[in-house]
C-alpha cells in the first residue's frame, strides 16, 4: 500500500511540474517569434463565438432563477427591492465568471483535448517537429491566447444576459418596473465589483485552455485514450476553476479595500 502511495504520488508531482513547465512556456512563446496571429484568431472564433449560444443561454435562465429564488425570500420581509442589487451583484461578481468558465470548459476544454489528442495519435504532432515547427508555439500557445482574451468578454455578454432574464423574471414574477430594476442594479455596482468580476475570467481561461493542451498533448492508449483525456479536461478544469475562485475572491476582496 505505502509503494502504491508512493508512486501514485510521485506521478501526480510529474503531471504537475509538466503542466506548470507547458503553462509558462505557452505565455513565453509571446515574447518571441514566430507568432501564428491566424491560428490565434481560429482559436478565438471557435472558443468565443462556438460558445456563445450556450452562454448567453444559460444566463439568461439564471439571471431568472435568481430573482425567483431571492425575490420570493426577500417578499416575506417586504424588502422586494433589494432583489434587484443582490442579483446584480451576485452576477457580476461570483456567478457570472464562474458559471461561464465552467460553461465554456465543459465545450471548449474537451474539444482541445480532443483535437490535439487525436493530432497526436495520428502523429500529426511528431510531424510538426520533424518539419522545424514548435508544437508548443503552434498548438498551445493560440489557444491559450484565445481562451484568456475571449473569457472576459464572454463574461460580459453572460452578465448583461443574465441581468435580462432577471428583469422579465421581476417584471412578469414579482411586478417591478423594468426602469427601476437596471436603475437599481447599476447603482448597486461600484468599480471594485466590476474589476472583480472582469479579473477572475481571466484566470479561468487561461485554466480551461492549458489543461485541455496538456490532456491532449499527454494522450495514451490510442482512441481510447483520447476519450480518457477529453473527460479529464472537463473535470480537471472545472475544479480548478472552482477552486482557484476562492483564492481569487479573497485576493479580490482584499484588493478591494486596498485600493477602491
Amino acid at each position: 500500500m505505502v509503494d502504491l502511495l508512493t508512486d501514485a504520488s510521485k506521478r501526480f508531482l510529474l503531471q504537475v511540474q509538466d503542466y506548470f513547465y507547458m503553462s509558462t512556456r505557452s505565455l513565453a512563446n509571446l515574447a518571441t517569434g514566430p507568432r501564428y496571429f491566424q491560428d490565434v484568431l481560429d482559436q478565438m472564433d471557435d472558443i468565443g463565438v462556438g460558445s456563445l449560444p450556450i452562454v448567453l443561454m444559460s444566463g439568461f435562465f439564471i439571471g431568472a432563477v435568481m430573482v425567483l429564488q431571492t425575490g420570493s425570500q426577500f417578499v416575506r420581509f417586504g424588502q422586494t427591492a433589494l432583489t434587484r442589487d443582490i442579483v446584480s451583484l451576485a452576477l457580476v461578481r461570483e456567478l457570472g465568471p464562474t458559471l461561464t468558465g465552467i460553461l465554456v470548459a465543459g465545450r471548449s476544454a474537451s474539444g482541445i483535448a480532443s483535437e490535439l489528442g487525436s493530432m497526436l495519435v495520428t502523429e500529426q504532432v511528431d510531424a510538426m517537429r520533424a518539419m522545424g515547427t514548435d508544437p508548443s508555439r503552434k498548438l498551445v500557445t493560440p489557444r491559450v491566447l484565445a481562451g484568456i482574451l475571449m473569457l472576459p468578454l464572454l463574461t460580459a455578454l453572460n452578465d448583461f444576459v443574465g441581468l435580462l432574464g432577471g428583469c422579465v423574471a421581476s417584471v412578469f414574477s414579482l411586478r417591478l418596473g423594468a426602469v427601476e430594476f437596471w436603475t437599481r442594479a447599476i447603482n448597486a455596482l461600484d468599480f471594485g465589483d466590476i474589476m472583480q468580476g472582469m479579473m477572475k475570467p481571466l484566470v479561468y481561461g487561461f485554466i480551461l485552455a492549458t489543461v485541455g493542451c496538456y490532456k491532449g498533448l499527454t494522450v495514451r492508449g490510442g482512441t481510447q485514450g483520447v476519450g480518457r483525456a477529453t473527460t479529464q479536461a472537463v473535470v480537471v478544469s472545472n475544479v480548478m476553476i472552482i477552486a482557484a475562485d476562492v483564492f481569487l475572491t479573497k485576493l479580490a476582496l482584499y484588493l478591494g479595500d486596498k485600493l477602491f
